[in-house]
């Protein structure tokens, strides 16, 4: 059952037919470039192996997949002239994630180059209490302080 969703999965198929148009291909992680780019060489870095999204991936996947994600940006620094990269994710249904399959968007950027990437607006959503306090709680506050805190 879980080979049927790995094989219904864009990006999975992509990997195991090899058919994308790769930048990079490692053991943990991939790069490719998507047919619909925001940006010329935006490119999709993905884990190799199928994890949905960063609630459901173990640590050192994940440590692999950003570490790739960084390697892109900077040689989209080095060889597009990128002057900065916006790097994209969206993880679970309320993200709007389109694959269910984890993924960084790393787009590259130049001054004036005409795009946004922010959002445009913020959240309607409100909570009841501070989000800082809930966050820091659900992290384990019974933590060691840092930085002299």
């Amino acid at each position: 059952m879980a080979e049927l969703a790995v094989m219904n999965c864009l990006f999975c198929r992509l990997i195991h037919e090899d058919t994308a148009r790769w930048v990079a291909q490692e053991a943990e992680a991939c790069a490719f470039l998507p047919p619909d780019q925001l940006a010329p060489g935006h490119t999709l870095v993905v884990p190799a192996r199928h994890h949905p999204d960063v609630f459901d991936i173990p640590p050192g996947a994940l440590a692999a997949t950003v570490a790739l994600a960084q390697r892109v940006a900077a040689a989209m620094r080095t060889a597009l002239g990128a002057t900065g990269v916006n790097i994209l994710s969206a993880s679970g249904p309320g993200s709007e994630q389109s694959v269910p399959h984890l993924h960084f968007h790393v787009v590259p950027r130049w001054t004036g180059d005409g795009i946004s990437t922010w959002p445009a607006g913020t959240s309607r959503h409100r909570l009841t209490g501070d989000p800082g306090v809930l966050l820091a709680d659900a992290l384990g506050r019974d933590r060691e302080p840092r930085h002299g805190s």
